[in-house]
């Protein structure tokens, strides 16, 4: 359990119907930009720009400043991105790529695309990111890459991973996906590698609408060639060099994550204060609250908590009018399409126990103080007068 000295603030629940919480509401989100975001799609279908073009570049420039790189290269998902970036760092057919099983499949995916194979190692028990320590036993001649995930929200621990890549001559890939915003020792996410790969999924605390992403490196020739591969390896028109992709963002989501950069710290804020409010109203109970680790900035992407009794827990929780999520529970290494790489039960227990008792609780940036409030009310009844009769 989490304890905090700050007393929380709490209001207790008005009599009357049940609230009924989303996990997350993206109505809401675009019904307090509606009046932003309809003029720059008109703008964009007026203009019939519609694939890259004027919207998508201010959006790469401003992305840009926003993390403190020099290059953004927008793609259309973060799946495309973490592609472009392995082909970046060289990984081809026979290669291996070192990363963890605690992950949305796409971060394997990628591997895949480039026929090489995705290694695993173990992630710690408090941030649920790679664990340096495990890294070092599970680099050979193959290894080409090392791709840490920013889970939930909170960083890697990079310095030690970035030290094992430059002992070894392995490059850094950050999965930032899931961490627009988030800060390790004061560098933002997805900064720190070779490159670092963000989807603007419309779920994502920066979201399209539809799906889009980015890679961002401060490689001046790493950058040329991302933007060259994404638009089917033009160097200039109908000239291609390699053999390229059609991962290019297209114009309205550009505008529209242009629009949305300019309330995302205002967002994370948000979710900042909200996530430690449940660290005050949930601290007495007897469930596993996520930590922040020592100096770095966690965005609450996801608020996802650990029980043994997570299924029948959720099943009460959705009884009581409270959507929640499963982030993630089948860990990568037993997944039916990488079967073919021999995992086993037991070989990763801090990845499987997380996968078997996570849940994510609702948490989103325009989430009200009385819903919240549900919330913790529900979960509090569950787990004290539900769950254990």
């Amino acid at each position: 359990m989490t304890q905090l000295n700050q007393q929380p603030a709490r209001v207790a629940a008005a009599s009357g119907p049940k609230t009924v919480v989303p996990l997350a509401d993206l109505r809401a989100q675009y019904n307090s930009l509606r009046s932003e975001i309809i003029p720059q799609l008109l703008e964009v279908a007026g203009s019939t720009n519609y694939v890259l073009g004027p919207k998508v570049q201010q959006f790469e420039e401003d992305f840009a400043t926003f993390v403190g790189v020099k290059h953004c290269v927008a793609v259309n998902s973060g799946t495309s991105a973490l592609h472009l970036a392995l082909i970046g760092a060289g990984v081809g057919a026979g290669d291996e790529v070192i990363t963890v099983p605690m992950t949305f499949i796409a971060t394997s995916w990628a591997i895949s695309y480039c026929h090489a194979t995705p290694v695993y190692v173990d992630v710690d028990p408090v941030t649920y990111t790679m664990d340096p320590e495990q890294i070092e036993r599970r680099i050979t001649s193959k290894t080409k890459a090392i791709l840490p995930v920013h889970l939930y929200g909170q960083c890697a621990d990079m310095d030690a991973i970035l030290a094992i890549g430059k002992k070894h001559g392995i490059p850094v890939i950050e999965d930032a996906a899931q961490a627009h915003g988030a800060r390790y020792l004061g560098r933002d996410a997805g900064t720190m590698g070779m490159s670092g790969c963000f989807s603007f999924y419309p779920g994502k605390n920066l979201g399209a609408y539809g799906e889009a992403g980015a890679v961002v490196t401060n490689d001046d020739a790493l950058a040329r060639r991302f933007r060259a591969l994404r638009d089917h390896a033009q160097d200039k028109r109908y000239h291609h060099s390699e053999i390229g992709f059609n991962y290019r963002m297209d114009a309205m989501q550009g505008a529209v994550l242009g629009v949305k950069l300019r309330h995302l710290e205002e967002w994370t804020d948000a979710r900042i204060g909200l996530a430690a409010r449940y660290h005050q109203l949930l601290s007495d109970l007897e469930i596993e609250l996520p930590e922040v680790a020592n100096q770095r900035r966690h965005v609450w992407h996801l608020f996802v908590a650990l029980h043994p009794q997570r299924d029948r827990i959720r099943k009460e929780l959705e009884a009581a009018g409270i959507h929640t999520g499963l982030h993630y529970p089948i860990p990568l290494h037993l997944q039916k399409a990488y079967q073919h790489l021999g995992g086993q039960v037991g070989d990763y227990p801090v990845a499987e126990k997380v996968a078997n008792q996570c849940l994510t609780l609702p948490l989103f940036a325009e989430m009200t103080q009385q819903q919240q409030d549900a919330v913790v009310d529900a979960l509090t009844h569950v787990l004290n007068e539900v769950a254990w009769q």
